[in-house]
């Protein structure tokens, strides 16, 4: 591996105009791919094999042209002070603007708030619902327009309207916070490298990789059914391993000219030795990333590969661009004022300088390892403590920012007709097999009335074909309660003796009941997708390390920092600690995608730092060092640039906070706290610990499993000993160097 890449990295050094050309023709290709497809149509939402899809797809076929997933708006009423909504002109505004509501092209049904008994008992409030064809994503900006101006009109004649649900779905915004993320990934490089050119290379090619992720993306996403949040997390995690892997081949490179090696066998060796790591760490993010299609849910296994597309395309851009560009900068890549010194000195000199801030640290903790171990467990497990409090849900409208028609709406349903107004659960009652559809419609009516928190059930509503029905439940509770949630499994209960009574099947969906099904299904997979990405990285890792312990200390570390994050996020986002400083508008459940995302991105993340720190380590133990010895000589080498990598990575994610997509904004704050603990906690802290706890015995492997690991010499063994062969009298030995190398 060493060797190959070594070769690699000399190539794009030695034919930097090809390897540019090849990429500036890719990220062109991908730009003008992105501008001329057609604008993407709405990213389908489906949950295979739960009882909500099923019923869904029930609907479809038993109620042809009811587009039981086309979009919906509440157009909610509400009258001035004082006065009714059934007040003569209030009446007529509402009925004017029913009118105007139904003239749409798209529009298949609007109700009547009076004729439909829409009205609040109060009757200050009352509502019409809005019954689109396709989908919100698919609705044109004319259906929407015409939404708005009929709500605007009903506001001139003086009532106060507001719009809910999903018909004026809009693209999520990201806020400035996300260029203050760059910005701050930009500084740090500065400071790290201390010239402007070393510090704009990661910074350029993190931004071409993104460019090209996320242009692809676009130029596929009608065709692949991709949504819109496909891309923002392309771009997240893009950016953030675009910078790491461009930071730590740079740093390389640098640290080879200080050794003395001309440009370009510099070049190689950061890419035949950093460029290892880079591949690695790449393979473990990829692989927990396209994990995720095991959980089976279409939307998360796109969003999951669609990333770890955009990771590829960092490690390549890494391994070719980054040498390009090296060829390209010079030796402007080192600090003007320290260039001489850097470059001049050589082993010797580094011997003799004064210990660098990693050094001390790393001497410090295989001083105290004990102790550092124990106050690291105890800070993480006491972060990870809310965790046992983590509620699951999906943001709804209620969890939209108060400035939004869409909460106001919700508000004003829950102000008009209960909580549980904005959360109804439809009943299909499949009737098909039984010998009286209509008294098993009926049998259900019933029984759904007599539980608990139901505050209304609709008559049941039957098909063309009599043989199918559709009952509205209103619950009690909102839509995310943990009521709500034991009513859809009380009614799927009491379906089950119903069946068994009259032979028709009760399912239960609705945006409500989907949710539900939704974080279950996550919740069922987290521990078989827990299991192969971990499998798999700790295989992975094995042949790395070789070695047994340092893969398993990785993974136990991976764990106490996901669940100290996860506890983070629940803290935040549903007890509202710092809520107002992060812009948490309203708390609640957390998301149910949440943990399962955490899992496999933090996971990848995590497995970064680990590659890049200990294959330092790794690499001195290898070249005869003791083993505290080489925990010290991995963090000189290595604790900088993974700290400033880690600074980076948070900075990125944090840029994510200001979105006004709630689950952009969790995903953000989630994985950016969740580096600061894996990166800082575990990995600068934990893993020097351990190791030094071990001694030996962290880098122990059986024989039998070494002789059948294939070696892929991470640690360039295979460059030291080739350069040590070719170092003879003469020309001869720098003759065979140059053959060695040539590709």
């Amino acid at each position: 591996m060493a060797t190959f890449l070594y070769k690699l990295g000399r190539f794009a050094f030695r034919r930097r105009h090809f390897v540019a050309l090849i990429w500036v023709a890719l990220l062109t290709l991908a730009g003008v791919g992105a501008a001329s497809a057609p604008a993407a149509g709405a990213s389908s939402f489906s949950i295979p094999g739960t009882e909500a899809q099923k019923a869904f797809d029930l609907l479809e076929q038993r109620f042809p042209g009811m587009s039981a997933d086309g979009a919906t708006a509440r157009v909610v009423f509400k009258a001035p002070a004082g006065e009714k909504m059934g007040d003569k002109a209030n009446k007529a505004t509402v009925e004017k603007t029913v009118k105007a509501l139904g003239d749409g092209s798209e529009v298949t049904s609007v109700s009547d708030p009076f004729k439909s008994h829409a009205v609040s008992k109060d009757g200050s409030v009352a509502y019409t619902s809005v019954k689109y064809e396709v989908s919100g994503m698919e609705l044109k900006d004319s259906s929407k327009t015409a939404l708005e101006e009929a709500a605007q009109q009903a506001r001139d004649a003086g009532l106060s309207v507001e719009v809910g649900g999903d018909a004026l779905q809009a693209t999520p915004e990201t806020g400035s916070t996300e260029v203050i993320g760059i910005a701050v990934a930009a500084v740090v490089l500065v400071i790290t490298f201390g010239s402007l050119i070393a510090a704009g290379l990661p910074l350029l090619t993190a931004l071409i990789g993104v460019g090209i992720g996320v242009s692809t993306i676009t130029a596929l996403a009608n065709a692949l059914d991709l949504g819109t949040t496909t891309s923002t997390l392309a771009m997240m995690i893009g950016l953030a391993v675009g910078i790491d892997y461009a930071l730590f081949i740079v740093s390389r490179y640098r640290a080879e000219l200080a050794e003395g090696r001309e440009r370009e066998e510099a070049a190689g060796r950061a890419v035949g030795t950093a460029g290892s790591a880079v591949v690695f760490a790449g393979l473990t993010v990829v692989i927990a990333l396209v994990g995720l299609s095991v959980v089976n849910i279409p939307m998360l296994t796109k969003m999951g590969v669609a990333a770890a597309g955009t990771v590829a395309i960092a490690v390549l851009i890494a391994l070719s661009l980054i040498p390009a560009l090296l060829g390209y900068a010079g030796r402007k890549v080192q600090p003007a004022g320290k260039k001489s010194k850097l470059l001049g000195g050589g082993r010797a000199a580094k011997k003799e300088g004064k210990p660098n801030m990693g050094t001390r640290w790393a001497s410090f903790v295989v001083r105290r390892p004990l102790a550092v171990l124990v106050l690291g467990v105890i800070g993480l497990g006491a972060a990870a403590l809310p965790a046992a409090s983590l509620e699951l849900g999906l943001p709804d409208d209620g969890s939209q920012p108060t400035s939004t028609t869409q909460r106001r709406a919700y508000d004003a349903l829950s102000d008009g007709f209960g909580p549980g107004f904005n959360g109804p659960l439809m009943l299909v009652v499949d009737g098909k097999s039984s010998d009286d559809p209509k008294a098993a419609a009926t049998k259900v009516t019933d029984t759904v009335k007599d539980m608990k928190d139901v505050v209304s059930v609709s008559p049941a509503a039957f098909n063309k074909a009599g043989d199918t029905a559709t009952i509205t439940v209103i619950p009690d509770s909102k839509p995310s309660s943990v009521k709500t949630e034991d009513l859809v499994h009380a009614i799927r209960d009491a379906g089950g003796s119903i069946t068994t009574e009259t032979d028709a099947k009760v399912l239960v969906t609705g945006t409500t009941a989907m949710n539900i099904d939704f974080s279950q299904k996550l919740n069922d997979a987290l521990i078989p997708y827990l299991a192969l990405v971990v499998g798999l990285a700790f295989l992975l890792l094995i042949v790395v390390f070789r070695s047994i312990l340092v893969p398993l200390k990785a993974a136990l570390g991976f764990l106490l920092s996901v669940m100290a994050a996860l506890g983070a996020v629940v803290a935040v986002f549903q007890w509202g600690w710092l809520s107002g400083l992060l812009g948490v508008e309203e708390t609640g459940p957390i998301m149910s995608m949440m943990p399962i995302f955490m899992v496999g991105v933090v996971f990848g993340l995590a497995m970064d730092y680990e590659v890049f720190l200990v294959t330092r380590m790794r690499e001195a133990y290898v070249h005869g060092e003791k083993p505290h010895q080489a925990i010290v000589t991995g963090f000189r080498h290595g604790a900088r640039v993974v700290t400033a990598a880690a600074v980076i990575m948070i900075a990125v994610f944090s840029g994510f906070i200001g979105s006004s997509e709630s689950m952009i904004k969790m995903i953000g704050f989630g994985l950016a706290i969740a580096v600061f603990f894996d990166a800082f906690v575990v990995r600068m802290a934990l893993v020097p610990a351990v190791l030094a706890l071990l001694g030996k015995k962290a880098w122990w492997l059986p024989k039998w499993l070494d002789r059948a690991l294939p070696n892929v010499d991470v640690e360039g063994e295979g460059l030291r000993t080739a350069e040590e062969k070719s170092q003879g009298p003469g020309d001869g030995g720098r003759d065979e160097d140059r053959e060695l190398v040539r590709v």
